[in-house]
């Protein structure tokens, strides 16, 4: 008798299959979640870093070719996932075997606590810019004198914020943190279905439309010509370009099954993840270098507010980046039930989102960042395990509590987390993600 089969892990919800009649998601759902996922400040940040050391030509090619190379990835782990009806932990317990997969599964709920707590400081960030610019809120209060502590302890825009932070930032933190709960209590389909795609997203889209027709008029004042034939300063070559823009959809993997297992047809799910996230990487990613090419000297946030009707833009995308945390927080929940199902999903998301609102008031965000690049050394070579071993098998529900311990896949997996930390030190050209991914697929499809 398989393991999922039994009373006691029959209550599991997020490793067994999900009923027919809870997959509602076309193609056009996981189009516009994922598009709305897709948009983020984070992205223009990281695409703004693309130049000066690439040249403008150079960029563009490596954010198309990498955005749909990254968004494909991210398509076919959500037919997958829909294929199977499972959850992203379902598919760690069918790869690599019911007791071993609690490991990644813990190292996941880990690194979603980390993007949870980084989303929810840009947000509030971003507020307190916007209030500093609308003049509602006093701009930060300088050092009195030199060796002395700062007068006020508020966030700066610039996302660079002492251990404690001021009043308005921290009233800010508790509202996003409260609207994220109300949304963590709710039905997540109802959610994307008829709050995302009806009403959020349109917004956004209209936001980013404004934004790129105030920078490409910039662009336009300085010659079109100029810009489009810049140099690069070198520092980057092409594959580390496109490790850079593949990394945001990468960052994406452990959590697409959770919501694509909503799906009805797992072709559908396809085509709409890989339209939805495609558009939105290569859109944010342009962005943010066409910002940076036309405002070299300042800072994307402080950029965004200069532009005409930037205020208003800027809000409507940090409404957006409420999305990204709550997706982080309901596939923390899916992963946390998982692991203890006495639990329900709605109580995993509600104790995460809590958590992550006193980590963003005490960890410094420089602390954060480099412990979240780490962790995704663990999660390319993870699925390229999955995609590996998984990718079109009819039987992927049968093989969760089948084995304990996949041997090989788990061999395969900690190779690929020792090539990722490796290839920098042997060619600083390569990149890691891709042909950390590459190596663990082929291993893994090999001796499936």
């Amino acid at each position: 008798m398989s393991a999922v089969s039994g009373s006691a892990v029959a209550r599991n919800t997020s490793l067994i299959p999900i009923p027919a009649a809870e997959r509602l998601f076309g193609w056009r759902d996981h189009a516009a979640l994922w598009l709305s996922l897709g948009v983020g400040l984070l992205v223009m940040q990281v695409g703004s870093y693309l130049v000066p050391a690439l040249g403008t030509r150079a960029a563009m090619l490596a954010i198309v070719g990498g955005s749909l190379l990254g968004a494909g990835l991210l398509a076919w782990t959500a037919k997958l996932g829909c294929d199977s009806a499972l959850s992203s932990a379902g598919l760690m317990h069918a790869a690599y075997g019911s007791s071993f997969a609690r490991l990644p599964v813990l190292l996941n709920i880990v690194q979603l606590i980390g993007w949870t707590t980084f989303e929810l400081v840009v947000m509030r960030d971003g507020v307190v810019a916007i209030g500093r610019q609308a003049g509602i809120l006093p701009a930060p209060v300088e050092l009195a004198a030199a060796g002395t502590a700062p007068a006020s302890a508020a966030v700066s825009a610039a996302g660079v914020f002492p251990a404690l932070p001021g009043l308005p930032a921290i009233l800010v933190t508790l509202a996003f943190g409260a609207l994220l709960i109300v949304l963590l209590a709710g039905n997540m389909v109802t959610l994307v279905r008829r709050i995302v795609g009806r009403f959020a997203l349109p917004l956004v889209i209209l936001s980013l439309v404004w934004l790129s027709w105030q920078f490409l008029g910039r662009a336009q004042a300085l010659g079109w010509a100029e810009l489009w034939n810049r140099p690069g300063s070198g520092g980057m070559g092409t594959l580390q370009a496109l490790d850079l823009v593949i990394a945001m959809p990468i960052s994406w993997l452990p959590l697409v099954a959770d919501f694509s297992r909503h799906g009805s047809d797992g072709n559908s799910a396809l085509r709409g993840t890989w339209l939805g996230y495609a558009i939105a990487n290569i859109w944010c990613y342009s962005l943010g270098v066409l910002v940076a090419l036309t405002m070299p000297s300042t800072e994307l946030v402080s950029a965004l507010l200069l532009a005409q009707g930037g205020l208003v833009a800027l809000g409507l995308i940090l409404i957006d980046e409420v999305d990204n945390a709550y997706g982080d927080l309901y596939s923390g929940s899916v992963a946390g039930h998982s692991l203890r199902p006495r639990w329900s999903q709605r109580r995993w998301g509600i104790g995460l989102a809590l958590l992550c609102v006193g980590l963003a008031m005490v960890v410094p965000i420089h602390s954060l960042e480099p412990f979240l690049l780490m962790l995704s050394s663990v999660f390319v070579p993870l699925y390229g395990v999955i995609l590996g071993r998984l990718g079109g098998r009819g039987d992927v529900a049968g093989l969760v509590g089948a084995t304990k311990v996949n041997r090989g896949a788990v061999a395969i997996w900690l190779l690929g987390v020792a090539v990722f930390h490796l290839l920098p030190q042997w060619s600083t050209q390569l990149g890691s993600a891709l042909p950390t991914l590459a190596l663990t697929f082929v291993l893994a499809r090999a001796t499936r």
